[in-house]
């Protein structure tokens, strides 16, 4: 019974020393008290020893720690280190000038007697000397260093979050390592900003130590001499031997935490503490040392050197310089001797996998479009393909997976290239540091500039150097920078082939994304294998093939989930969805008054297509037209096409459902991104103008 007890007891004491609130709380009132209530020698001498005790072990917690800002308690620490001090001061003094020559404070006649010999000029001089070389050296020193390492650290500041952002954006960290390294960020910059403000606590503790020295001097003489009737040479011996004595037990301690203040300032970031880096660093160099002790050994033969001392220091030095260079020179023969053993084993195969995988997305870029990409020569290309990302998901409903940026010497030095799935779909070629001016067509003033075929879209445009641009932009011209083209032209290639950017893995993103918020939808239609993972992408990838957002999901499985008792043909399915999208679909090609403009379908050529439609057990409904048919169906449809785009600016195509989806394959080799629609997709709200009608070659 005697172990659980002793046990109980020493979590109950661990529980007690866990509450360090209450402590320091008690203790900082304790110590604000003692400015005011006396307090008893014997209590005074226990707390000057802790004073030195919290000095040193200050200065050795700052010696030892890697980083600034893991130690970020110390400009607090350092306030209330000084008020402390500063109260102890006070207490000292009220006790010194109220017992005089019967004071026994051990700690400061130890320091008055012992320490500096029972003589009072003496003590004077080293407290004097101290004092200097405290407020001259030290404090200076890291009050300045405190207030550049602050404002350095504020500025770099926008740099290192940028430079995580672009990490993260290009998939080389995570997003819990992103979060730590801002935090870190945040801590040094709150760091190294208190102690900008915690090092003026420091000038004021040297300045108050200087004034409360000569207070008590003054005032002793006076109590001694006038009030006590005390000899002028007893009187200051008394008074100025306890009254140096008390400044020294006080200074020597602030110069502890004085000299720590300017280490953990001037620390730089290391994964080690400061007696290692040192050893490291110091002793990497054995010809430093070498030369060293030659001039040590150099200068014993100057008259008057003291030759025994210099013959030490140069010999202990040499012999370390020795150990070392030996050290360094085991430790390459250590690391050929293992490369050559490494040479001799079997040479194992050398894996292939990785060369095998496809990014599903890839910009490779030329050597001089590098500075486009890097954030630190002021390169926003990462940010614009993380916009166009969110974009994507925003307009499309598709997940893009991350792209990649690479540079390829096969490319000339201001080329770029798009691949989708390892395959090059689209190329231009920029010139760095100009700008391109595209005329929309309404200005007629010329502006001086290299032609050239924009990569897009191609149109003719026009590269400008940057001091045009508002010269450019005033009479009318459309101006852009080189990140932009590229973002436009990634744009649009992910947007014309969607369908194959999609894949099951995005899919079955969707679907996890769907599960908590709708988990009957997600149920019914894949848990119970109604539909698999790929019949869902399918119809997916249909809707995109035409353009369609996918980002409503939710109406997407909904439908598929009501149809697919009835077919299992994706393509039937499509236009089932379709339907149901129809106000989504309908508001996609309206003008902004909400009027669609069509182009109608002639019945005999509806005939003519419905009458070939073939149901392919792989490619579903396939149209089999024969070569002349075919030849003057599309003719039609390109005739009545262009007469439509002469009155306005998107026409689409409106047929009957049965051969709504056959038509636009039939058109997409054509036109660049036809809008096919039914009769069932036109939502009620939307009116109906009739641009031009399709129609055999007899009738028109």
């Amino acid at each position: 019974m005697a172990e659980p007890r002793g046990l109980s007891l020493l979590s109950s004491n661990l529980a007690w020393m866990q509450k360090t609130d209450v402590l320091i709380g008690i203790g900082v009132i304790v110590v604000v008290m003692m400015l005011v209530i006396p307090i008893p020698i014997f209590l005074l001498d226990f707390l000057m020893a802790l004073s030195v005790m919290s000095g040193i072990l200050i200065l050795l917690i700052v010696m030892y720690v890697p980083r600034s800002f893991d130690f970020s308690v110390f400009p607090s620490l350092l306030l209330i280190s000084t008020v402390f001090r500063l109260a102890l001061n006070v207490s000292s003094t009220r006790l010194i000038l109220l017992q005089g020559a019967s004071f026994d404070g051990k700690i400061i006649r130890a320091f008055g007697e012992f320490v500096v010999g029972g003589n009072y000029v003496v003590g004077f001089l080293i407290f004097i000397i101290l004092v200097a070389v405290q407020f001259i050296v030290i404090t200076k020193g890291a009050t300045r260093t405190a207030e550049v390492a602050a404002r350095f650290t504020l500025d770099a500041m926008p740099g290192k979050q940028m430079s995580i952002d672009s990490d993260l954006s290009n998939g080389v960290i995570a997003e819990d390592e992103a979060r730590k390294r801002r935090g870190e960020i945040r801590r040094e910059a709150d760091f190294y900003g208190a102690m900008d403000g915690a090092s003026k606590f420091v000038q004021g503790d040297v300045k108050v130590g200087i004034v409360i020295t000569l207070i008590n001097i003054i005032g002793g003489f006076i109590i001694g001499m006038i009030m006590r009737s005390e000899t002028f040479d007893v009187a200051l011996r008394t008074y100025t031997l306890l009254t140096i004595g008390d400044g020294l037990v006080s200074q020597i301690p602030s110069l502890m935490v004085t000299t720590a203040t300017g280490i953990i300032v001037t620390r730089a970031v290391s994964e080690e503490n400061l007696g290692e880096d040192l050893a490291a660093q110091l002793g990497s160099q054995p010809r430093a040392l070498w030369m060293t002790a030659a001039a040590l050994g150099g200068a014993v033969f100057i008259p008057g050197f003291p030759k025994i001392s210099l013959i030490v220091l140069a010999a202990g030095i040499g012999a370390l310089a020795y150990v070392l260079q030996q050290s360094k020179e085991d430790e390459i023969t250590k690391v050929k001797s293992e490369e050559r053993e490494a040479a001799m084993r079997e040479h194992k195969p050398e894996s292939v996998l990785p060369l095998v995988h496809v990014d599903t997305l890839e910009v490779e870029i030329g050597y001089s479009l590098i500075p486009l990409v890097d954030p630190e020569q002021g390169g926003t290309l990462l940010d614009r393909i993380t916009n166009i990302r969110k974009r994507s998901a925003l307009e499309m409903g598709l997940i893009v997976p991350p792209i990649r940026i690479r540079d390829n010497m096969e490319l000339e030095p201001q080329e770029y290239s798009i691949l989708v799935k390892g395959v090059e779909l689209g190329r231009g070629d920029l010139q760095v540091g100009k700008l391109m001016a595209m005329n929309p067509g309404e200005v007629s003033e010329k502006l001086e500039g290299d032609e050239f075929t924009e990569p897009v879209f191609h149109l003719k445009a026009l590269w400008i150097n940057t001091d045009q641009r508002d010269f450019a932009e005033r009479r009318g011209y459309t101006v852009v920078d080189c990140p932009t083209i590229i973002a436009t032209h990634l744009t649009e290639i992910i947007k014309r082939h969607a369908d194959e950017i999609l894949g099951r893995q995005e899919v079955q993103q969707i679907i996890d994304n769907l599960k908590n918020d709708y988990p009957a939808v997600i149920n019914e239609l894949v848990t119970e294998k109604k539909m698999s993972l790929g019949e869902i992408q399918k119809v997916l990838q249909n809707l995109l093939r035409e353009r369609v957002s996918i980002r409503n999901m939710v109406t997407i499985l909904e439908t598929l989930s009501t149809y697919i008792m009835y077919s299992k043909d994706p393509g039937l399915l499509t236009e089932y969805v379709r339907t149901s999208l129809a106000r989504q679909i309908c508001k996609d090609h309206a003008d902004r008054s909400g009027e669609l403009w069509v182009i109608t379908v002639d019945p005999d050529i509806e005939n003519m297509i419905r009458s070939s439609i073939h149901d392919d057990p792989v490619e579903g409904r396939v149209l089999g037209l024969d070569p002349e048919s075919h030849e003057m169906i599309v003719k039609s449809f390109l005739s009545a096409y262009n007469r439509a785009k002469g009155s306005v600016a998107s026409p689409v195509f409106l047929v009957s459902p049965h051969i709504r989806s056959v038509t636009f394959a039939l058109l997409e080799r054509e036109l660049a991104d036809p809008a096919v629609l039914s009769y069932n997709e036109i939502a009620p709200n939307i009116k109906i103008h009739v641009a031009a009608s399709v129609l055999v070659p007899s009738a028109a």
